[in-house]
């Protein structure tokens, strides 16, 4: 078993309390910020840690990731992001374009290495059909990166603008975790964790207490200039399908409890790379 906040191999649940309590005593701000983040705020016996993780960490790995994951991004408030996407400015919009082409470019190396550590080859042949339809465009449809740049471009950026537009530096560090988690994990976690973040667009995070879904529907028929209704609705269709097999094929060949560690773990960086998202449009406006 691996330590949530610094992925150690720590043993049993004892051993995890111990670790986590341990550290937390010395002011380690890893281990202080996830126990603060995840099991409570207030200073804990190693007893009671122990419990506080099982209970957190129990359940079917596929049903939790999608339960936990609605409730940090979904919940009451939702991510910024999230509500910004309820009606998005020409800003919000240009924020996902400039930031998000480089979190594309990080997924596909991502799944590149799960590719060549896995021994999984349902997960190889999924990985390789993800990448071509983000990265390279299949049965003549454009990637999705292409479909990013035109949506940019339709909301009045140059194309060598937007390509040649540099990541903010949240957008760095996150992505940087991620190519990080993809390198310290096994490649079945690394998978279920990546495509754990497709989440974001799945319909059905309202059958998890979902007050929004990503963004509202009805942008899809209105007066958004076609390429953004394309992008977006690309995502809306095919993401809810990614998702859900990838968490399959991953709670059969992962370790459970390192896939939910994992998925933990990706949406630390998620998060963080979705606020950055919101700081490019706001230096845009």
């Amino acid at each position: 078993m691996i330590c949530p906040a610094c992925l150690n191999e720590v043993g049993d649940y004892d051993s995890t309390a111990s670790h986590m309590v341990r550290e937390a005593y010395r002011s380690d701000v890893i281990h202080v910020m996830w126990l603060n983040r995840n099991i409570s705020k207030k200073r804990m016996e190693v007893e009671e840690v122990r419990v506080r993780l099982e209970e957190f960490f129990r359940g079917e790995p596929k049903e939790w990731i999608m339960r936990r994951f609605v409730e940090r991004f979904f919940g009451d408030p939702p991510h910024p992001f999230v509500e910004a996407m309820q009606r998005p400015t020409r800003e919000v919009l240009l924020g996902y374009v400039l930031e998000h082409q480089h979190f594309l470019r990080q997924w596909v190396i991502s799944l590149s290495t799960v590719i060549s550590r896995t021994k999984v080859e349902e997960i190889r042949r999924m990985e390789a059909e993800n990448i071509t339809e983000e990265y390279v465009g299949c049965e003549g449809r454009p990637p999705h990166l292409e479909l990013l740049i035109r949506m940019g471009v339709a909301l009045g950026m140059r194309r060598e603008d937007i390509v040649n537009t540099p990541p903010l530096k949240r957008t760095r560090d996150a992505l940087a975790e991620l190519d990080r988690l993809s390198r310290t994990l096994s490649p079945e976690a690394v998978s279920g964790a990546m495509h754990s973040l497709e989440l974001i667009a799945h319909r059905g995070v309202r059958d998890y207490g979902a007050k929004y879904t990503y963004f509202d529907p009805s942008i899809l028929k209105s007066g958004y200039p076609r390429e953004v209704v394309e992008f977006l609705r690309e995502g809306y269709d095919e993401d809810v399908k990614h998702s859900e097999y990838a968490l399959e094929l991953a709670s059969e060949h992962a370790d459970p409890h390192e896939l939910k560690v994992g998925a933990l773990k990706a949406w630390e960086a998620f998060d963080s790379y979705l606020l950055a998202r919101l700081e490019r449009a706001r230096s845009l406006g």
